[in-house]
């Protein structure tokens, strides 16, 4: 089977707008969470997780000015760009129709519903909003800008549609339909989402506790990250390469809309699946970047299936207690971390964890640690059952 390895890597999120600054963060145990009131919320008072550039800084940093160009196309945009780089494409990659851009979100367009429902109200005409309320724009726009001539495509599993365009790609690379592919996610904070969430009664009150028995809920968050992926045979042997994609795997339990069952068998179909298509035993995983929503339902379920493939689970934590839950764009932003260990060979702190679930008892790492990586485990589950797992290993 044709290997895949990843080339370049860009990230945005609330706690750095690149890749070094993420790192940085995550190894000094920064929390992207407050409890400021943000505009976008409107009169939800509740813990989020906020990009540190607002629209009008994006849009002077990135040149874009035309109004129908949403907040999710921005951090798109910005990650992609940095990844873009990172990995040294040049126009002529870009533009080839052998490169492939495989990005997921959720809310995608619609973070800017209210304004668009404003302007068709009050003015009756046109909003600059309509062209861009289409789930698919923001990865239409990246292409567009960028003239990319290959297989573009946009997946929305819920919380795991940037896992699914990263398995997506990587199978567009070993069948041969495509060179290289452009994968990430990328979500936005918008007063529907918030509000969607908060009608799920799933929102904490207070900055979120992953794995914590005291856990009440999720917090939103927002942001974007890119991975640049490629074929084996494509990369010059002076070129940098981060991991190789050694496993991914999609279950899909179907067992309700917005849950996953009580004994975890869609997460432990997708983890057990993944190892299988890595060819590796459950004892070769030395860590996990898990899902780790901080939700009674979630952390519970997770845990239950992680027992049941590892017996005694390897290191894991959730990144979420620094960044919140970025929907979309999570699987991304938490697989370029799951890259940052290891290449620097190195665990960061899971946030916020005081006691285990009674009954289960698994502890998160809470300190910062280096130690020796070789697989990572990265999990993302969605909503109506899709589970993705993905396994990541040191070339």
């Amino acid at each position: 089977m044709k290997r895949v390895f990843i080339t370049g890597m860009g990230v945005i999120s609330a706690i750095g707008n690149t890749v070094t600054e993420n790192h940085s963060a995550l190894k000094n145990g920064v929390c992207g969470i407050t409890t400021t009131a943000d505009p976008v919320a409107g009169s939800i008072h509740v813990p989020l997780a906020a990009v540190s550039l607002d629209n009008e800084l994006l849009r002077k940093k990135l040149q874009v000015h035309d109004p129908a160009v949403t907040r999710t196309t921005l951090l798109a945009l910005h990650a992609f760009r940095e990844a873009v780089q990172d990995a040294g494409l040049t126009a002529e990659e870009l533009n080839s129709d052998r490169t492939a851009l495989i990005g997921g979100t959720t809310v995608g367009g619609m973070s800017q519903a209210d304004e668009l429902y404003r302007d068709v109200s009050q003015r009756y005409t046109d909003s600059p909003f309509l062209s861009s309320y289409d789930c698919s724009s923001v990865f239409m726009f990246l292409q567009e800008s960028h003239r990319m001539e290959g297989i573009v495509d946009t997946i929305n599993t819920a919380c795991s549609s940037a896992a699914n365009a990263i398995g997506y790609g990587t199978r567009l690379i070993r069948s041969g339909l495509a060179k290289r592919a452009i994968v990430g996610g990328a979500d936005s904070l918008s007063k529907f989402t918030i509000s969607g969430f908060k009608a799920l009664h799933i929102l904490s009150p207070e900055i979120c506790r992953p794995f914590d028995r005291h856990r009440q809920g999720l917090n939103l968050g927002e942001g974007a990250a890119f991975l640049v992926l490629e074929g084996e045979e494509e990369i010059p042997t002076h070129k940098k390469v981060y991991a190789e994609v050694k496993g991914y795997f999609n279950s899909s339990d179907a067992f309700h809309p917005t849950s996953l069952s009580a004994d975890g068998e869609g997460p432990h179909l997708a983890m057990q699946g993944a190892l299988n298509a890595a060819g590796l035993n459950a004892s070769e995983v030395d860590f996990i970047n898990a899902h780790g929503t901080a939700t009674e339902n979630n952390d519970e379920s997770e845990s239950k299936a992680m027992i049941r493939v590892f017996g005694e689970p390897p290191p894991f934590i959730s990144t979420k207690s620094n960044t919140g839950h970025t929907l979309g764009a999570a699987a991304a932003v938490e697989a370029v971390y799951s890259l940052l260990s290891l290449a620097h060979q190195e665990i960061y702190p899971s946030l916020h964890f005081s006691q285990g679930i009674p009954g289960l008892d698994l502890h998160p790492v809470t300190s910062y640690r280096r130690c020796p990586l070789r697989h990572v485990m990265s999990n993302s589950f969605g909503f109506g059952g899709n589970c993705v797992s993905l396994i990541f290993s040191k070339s």
